[in-house]
Parts: C-alpha cells; sequence; structure tokens
C-alpha cells in the first residue's frame, strides 16, 4: 500500500497527468492500495478566512472520476475531489475506486476555519468491503475528532485512509515544516487514531503551496500499534509499506482489545 505527497491545483488535466503518474509508479512497486491527498482533482481552497475560489464541482457519476476508474484498473484508489450534489450542494470529498467501479464515497463531515463558506457538511461515517480489505474513509480535520475513526473501526474498517490538505501554522511559523507545531499534530493524530482503533493507517497530504496555504506533506503508513512503517517526511513523494492486514490487526487486538475491551455504559 502506499500514501502520497503531491501538490496539485486547479488544472484537472496536469491533476490527471500526475495521478497516472503516481498509479504507473505505485504499479511498479506492487501496490494494491493507493492513497491520493485531499482535493487532488481540481485543487483546495486558497485560503480558510471565508468563501474562496473554487475548485470545479464533479459529479459522482461523471467523466472525471471515471477516467479516474480507468487509470486505477485493478488497483484500488482513493482521491479527493469536489463533489457535486443535489441543488448545488457543494461537498469537499473521497471517492474510494476499484474493480472498474465506485467501491465508496465519503463527505468531510468536521469543517475548519471557515471551510464551511465554500463546502456543504457531510453527516456519516460508513466502512465499505473492497479486494484489499474493509476501508473507512476520512478527510484532513475529521481525523482530531477521535468518534470519527471509532465509527468506522466499529463498522469493521480494518482501514483507515485519510486524506488531507493540511497546512503548517499560520501564525509564527518556523521555515522547517518539520519544526512546525502543525507538522506534529498532523502525525500525532495520525499515530494515536490507528493505535486507539487498532486498525492500518493511510495519511495522504498535499505538499508545496496553494494560496495562502503551505502544506506540511508528511504522508505515511501506520500500522495497528502506531507505529510508522514508512513515510515520506516532509517532503512529496509517495510512503510504500507491505502490510499482511489480516495479519497485523490480529495481533494488535491478541491482548489487548481496544474495540473489544470498551465499557460504553460507562461513557455517557
Amino acid at each position: 500500500m502506499a500514501a502520497v505527497a503531491e501538490a496539485f491545483d486547479r488544472d484537472l488535466d496536469e491533476d490527471f497527468h500526475r495521478i497516472e503518474k503516481l498509479i504507473a509508479a505505485a504499479r511498479t512497486d506492487g501496490v494494491r492500495l493507493l492513497a491520493l491527498p485531499e482535493a487532488c482533482l481540481g485543487g483546495y481552497l486558497a485560503d480558510l478566512n471565508g468563501k474562496a475560489e473554487q475548485p470545479p464541482a464533479l459529479r459522482l457519476d461523471g467523466p472525471e472520476i471515471g477516467r479516474l476508474i480507468e487509470l486505477a484498473g485493478d488497483m484500488v484508489v482513493c482521491a479527493g475531489y469536489c463533489e457535486a450534489g443535489g441543488d448545488g450542494a457543494r461537498y469537499n470529498s473521497v471517492v474510494c475506486v476499484g474493480e472498474g467501479r465506485v467501491l465508496g464515497n465519503h463527505r468531510k463531515v468536521h469543517q475548519p476555519l471557515r471551510e464551511d463558506a465554500s463546502y456543504s457538511s457531510g453527516d456519516s461515517f460508513t466502512a465499505f468491503d473492497t479486494p484489499v480489505g474493509r476501508i473507512g474513509l476520512m478527510i484532513c480535520y475529521d481525523k482530531a475528532f477521535p468518534e470519527s475513526a471509532r465509527t468506522l473501526a466499529l463498522d469493521g474498517a480494518e482501514i483507515i485512509v485519510c486524506v488531507s490538505a493540511w497546512p503548517g501554522s499560520r501564525t509564527n511559523a518556523p521555515a522547517d515544516l518539520a519544526e512546525d507545531r502543525w507538522t506534529r499534530r498532523f502525525d500525532l493524530f495520525d499515530r494515536a487514531r490507528a493505535l486507539e482503533n487498532q486498525v492500518v493507517w493511510l495519511s495522504a497530504n498535499q505538499s508545496g503551496t496553494f494560496g495562502s496555504l503551505r502544506f506540511v506533506c508528511s504522508a505515511k503508513i501506520v500500522d495497528p500499534g502506531g507505529d510508522v512503517l514508512a513515510t515520506t517526511g516532509c517532503e512529496p513523494g509517495m510512503a510504500v509499506a507491505t502490510v499482511d492486514v489480516a495479519g497485523s490487526l490480529a495481533a494488535a487486538r491478541r491482548y489487548m482489545g481496544h474495540l473489544r475491551d470498551r465499557r460504553p455504559a460507562a461513557y455517557i
């Protein structure tokens, strides 16, 4: 499996050109599951201060998602895009494709700062079956809320794919992204959510800059024990790891089963 840190913008043809190259590179490495960033089809927002110039809104059953399905071939690919919903609504979404079809789709639930001026909000987290295991999807700020990942884990998700356009600090930003407090938070959320739910975690992110935002990269794969198996660090690239999903979940949950040992009645 692989998670990508890469820059994407409003030029859909160029975005697809990058995606085609990334899929080809992943296929050479034997990757079966590939996570691309939030908003990799059409780019993210230029700022989070209010209503911003928006990426093109794409239909889930439209030609662009069809093109992604064709590029994916026999690979399972997750990619972020702006979804055209009913009644003119627009959603910050991530689609999972494979086997020549859409396998799953998630609309971002939690919206940071003024992202809600540009997108409507999703309202659910649901896992779904794929050729590489049962997957749950989330987007960026969703992972700051433990309920998001826990809901997916309780729905049987073995792998959680979180795609992001996670920027560095807006104030007192250091020159080195590795020293940025928002990079540290991004990494902490990835490891904590994997560990507390004992799932395999793929984290993709945008890289470079877009408008006023500078993205922290840090694409990674985390095992069910919270250990990082592969990461791009604060650079563009592709983190690749070979994971025995069923075996790693069984080993992590054999004695300390975080889902099994829950006491829901105590959490009211």
